[in-house]
């Protein structure tokens, strides 16, 4: 019993592993600049609900891939911080959202009247911020 499990984990870690050098592989061939934002993991696998699926997202591997391939193929990797307003800034007019900021709001309308989803929104600011440390 314990054998086959023991050969289903470092299946699943092989296939993860896998995953993860063809994904980045695939970014570093398709980009010349590729923003990310420079997450501090360690603090956000704080909460409980979410730690399991954080560690199996494997953030930190995916940004240790992505700096050496990106050096390797002289590409420009531009990590932006931690601190950035990605989602609550506007990406049409660069407004910041003037209320009370929380995870739960998912969507918001800026005073131009741009309705923002905030993850497109975020995904949207960093890729102009990347372009923008690049230059």
């Amino acid at each position: 019993m314990r054998k086959n499990s023991l050969r289903l984990h470092e299946k699943i870690a092989n296939s993860r592993r896998d995953f993860t050098h063809k994904m980045t592989s695939t970014l570093i061939n398709e980009n010349q600049v590729i923003g990310i934002e420079s997450l501090k993991v360690k603090n956000m696998v704080k909460n409980r609900k979410l730690a399991k699926h954080l560690h199996d997202a494997n953030f930190g591997e995916i940004a240790r891939q992505l700096e050496y391939k990106a050096d390797w193929y002289g590409r420009k990797l531009s990590a932006i911080s931690q601190w950035f307003p990605s989602s609550k800034m506007c990406s049409e007019c660069g407004a910041l959202y003037a209320g009370q900021w929380s995870l739960a709001i998912r969507t918001w309308t800026c005073a131009c009247g741009a309705v923002h989803d905030r993850d497109h929104n975020a995904a949207i600011n960093i890729h102009k911020e990347g372009l923008r440390l690049a230059a």
